[in-house]
């Protein structure tokens, strides 16, 4: 039982340290191995449009596959890296691109995490802030609840 508990543990950590498979196809793949590095360095910087932020490198949809074989075409054509992305940008948008740009659409995306930390480190602070003391909550003892107080713990001493 132990051993396969170690075989398993061993198999499931090679696994998370392998990087992840490309979802490429042998027909996709260019003679040219320059234009081949090209090709997969810009498909890293890609977001498959229909995948939850996956490169297209690694997405197995289909518009990621007509993604990559079009990255490949504008670069066979001559098209250079800044070309290419201005091309894939223009016709999927900022959501293509792994890392958008900053601009009045996507302040949203770039600031919008900061803004919620920001207002839960607030909230945190305030409900900190105004609720009260441990001190504060507890009344004090009576005459009569320290009487018998007293009456107890001397009760409890003999």
């Amino acid at each position: 039982m132990i051993r396969r508990l170690l075989a398993v543990g061993l198999i499931a950590g090679l696994v998370a340290i392998l990087p992840p498979a490309l979802a490429l196809m042998p027909d996709e793949i260019l003679d040219d191995p320059n234009l081949e590095a090209r090709a997969r360095a810009l498909s890293r910087d890609l977001r498959c449009v229909v995948c939850q932020n996956e490169a297209i490198n690694s997405s197995n949809a289909e518009i990621a596959r007509q993604m990559r074989l079009l990255v490949r075409e504008r670069l066979v054509a001559g098209d250079d890296d800044g070309q290419v992305m201005d091309y894939l940008q223009a016709r999927y948008g900022d959501y293509v691109l792994m890392k958008p740009p900053v601009k009045p659409e996507t302040y949203l995306l770039w600031y919008g995490p900061a803004v919620v930390l920001l207002l839960g480190g607030l909230g945190v602070a305030f409900y900190l802030l105004r609720r009260p003391k441990a001190a504060e909550a507890a009344e004090p003892l009576t005459a009569a609840e320290r009487e018998r107080l007293k009456r107890l713990l001397d009760k409890e001493d003999a």
